[in-house]
């Protein structure tokens, strides 16, 4: 199986520059796995393909205003960005991806305020510290983390709309995107009809930055990501297991938090789980708790463009990109949503 079996050609004009005007008004296609066919709605119709007794999972992580403008003692212009939380207690040292020649043992500034250099690593990645809270640096200094896609600065309608309105844990450097549009109304009308909403943690990280190198998928490592997964959220995963109702993930990031802890999920008492998730889901892949998934438009040849594949299963997901592209949808982060049942 090659990477380059999943791809396809993505008109540079379709990728979302910008998110919605509303929150919650982005077009949604409805992919019937078992058919094949498809719907075009809106993303606030998604409540008509559950029934009572499903359960839709979210993830609360936060987005943390990541990248960081620096100047080295020669006044020369820097990038930071801070990699994602991993259940860290020290706040004042943390790993980053850098843009510009960085040494180690060098101090840059943050708008007045030193990060020395500690290590420089592979990948572009270099260890950083500081005797402040670098998250809180970040808050007060960074800005929003876009993907590079985007080709802008963040501006201020950013810090809101790139992020869930539920995002609760910081932690994360890219946003769970299939969430961007779900809205606290959308939240309501779910549990009217009788369908529960649970949630857990998941910090997306440089997994999202990273290609895959190589094209035989066997031989891509995927990077680990924290997770943490309530009680609470276990025993609703636990119940709606046993009664065959529909356990929905809201987002790749989702889906691969319940795939990579089923088993756990399933033993035993209903109890806290934590970790890092590093599973690589693609087709062929037996799905253990995820019966469907609302998910954006991909990347071609990205991970997880491989799960939704995984789940659609490629030829289905082939015609629903193509049918996507030929009614012009918008694509990737601030993109409209695909829901596969």
């Amino acid at each position: 199986m090659r990477v380059s079996d999943y791809t396809y050609k993505l008109p540079e004009a379709l990728i979302a520059q910008f998110p919605p005007k509303v929150r919650g008004k982005s077009r949604l296609l409805v992919l019937d796995r078992q058919t094949g066919l498809i719907e075009h709605r809106r993303y606030d119709d998604f409540a008509d393909y559950l029934q009572p007794g499903d359960l839709v999972v979210l993830n609360n992580t936060k987005v943390v205003k990541a990248r960081l403008s620096a100047v080295n003692a020669a006044g020369q212009p820097r990038e930071l960005l801070l990699l994602e939380d991993h259940h860290t207690t020290d706040f004042t040292h943390r790993k980053a991806l850098y843009r510009g020649k960085v040494n180690p043992g060098e101090t840059l500034s943050v708008q007045g305020t030193n990060v020395t250099v500690d290590k420089v690593a592979e990948g572009g990645i270099a260890e950083l510290s500081s005797r402040v809270n670098l998250l809180e640096l970040a808050e007060h200094e960074g800005s929003v983390p876009l993907p590079p896609y985007m080709h802008r600065e963040a501006t201020a309608e950013d810090v809101q709309r790139y992020q869930t309105v539920f995002a609760k844990e910081p932690g994360s450097v890219a946003a769970p995107t299939a969430s961007l549009n779900f809205t606290h109304e959308l939240e309501r009308k779910l549990i009217q009809k009788g369908v529960s909403v649970a949630y857990l943690t998941l910090h997306v990280g440089l997994g999202t930055f990273l290609p895959i190198r190589s094209d035989d998928i066997a031989e891509h490592v995927m990077h680990s990501e924290y997770f943490e997964i309530p009680a609470q959220t276990v025993k609703a995963l636990q119940k709606i297991h046993k009664n065959r109702s529909n356990i929905v993930a809201a987002g790749t990031t989702v889906a691969r938090t319940l795939e990579f802890a089923a088993d756990t999920i399933l033993a035993g008492e209903p109890h806290s789980i934590s970790g890092e998730a590093n599973i690589f889901i693609y087709p062929g892949y037996k799905f253990k708790l995820v019966n469907s998934l609302l998910t954006n438009f991909h990347a071609p040849k990205s991970t997880v463009l491989m799960l939704a594949a995984a789940k659609a299963g490629w030829e289905n997901l082939d015609h629903a990109y193509r049918e996507a592209i030929k009614e012009k949808y918008a694509f990737l982060s601030y993109g409209d949503s695909m829901f596969i049942q």
